[in-house]
């Protein structure tokens, strides 16, 4: 798939059709984060393949975006410096990967960031970053049905001129 109609193309998926996903496609979406880029390659972030969805769906806002998926991962970031940038750029690397694969995923805040922390084992300086869930959407996408531009007029987005600006 373009790497731009990935982008505009993506949607958050809340609703699963319950399809395991394949170790292959698992482990992609696992690579796309470990080779997202870091604040000085420190790399001070691990993932958690979460199994027990009941305990985590209880430390995040929306438990249903958890419940119903086939894979839960908790970004954990730890150290100094810009460690939500870095998480957020691992994140943003395996929505797209399992975007690329079909399949549906959602960022979860964290509602309890104590609870979050003991369910995943979290050491000391270790803090839930976020929880993605993934799953084979009930909807699908299908990406290529539109063009960019036709994905970019759908998007419930504030308009380019209000967002960009020079100077």
């Amino acid at each position: 798939m373009d790497a731009f109609l990935a982008i505009v193309s993506r949607r958050e998926a809340r609703a699963y059709d319950g399809t395991p996903i394949s170790d292959d496609a698992k482990r992609r979406i696992l690579e796309a984060g470990r080779l997202a880029g870091s604040s000085r390659n420190r790399q001070q972030r691990r993932f958690v393949v979460l199994n027990d969805r009941e305990a985590i769906s209880q430390v995040v806002w929306s438990p249903e975006n958890v419940l119903g998926a086939a894979l839960v991962v908790a970004v954990v970031v730890s150290g100094k410096g810009p460690l939500g940038l870095d998480a957020g750029r691992a994140a943003q690397n395996m929505l797209l990967a399992a975007h690329n694969e079909g399949i549906g995923s959602c960022p979860n805040g964290v509602s309890d960031a104590g609870a979050a922390a003991a369910l995943i084992g979290a050491g000391e300086e270790e803090q839930v970053a976020t929880i993605l869930s993934f799953g084979h959407p009930s909807r699908p996408a299908h990406p290529e049905r539109r063009s960019a531009d036709e994905w970019i007029e759908r998007a419930d987005r504030r308009p380019f001129g209000e967002i960009v600006s020079e100077r």
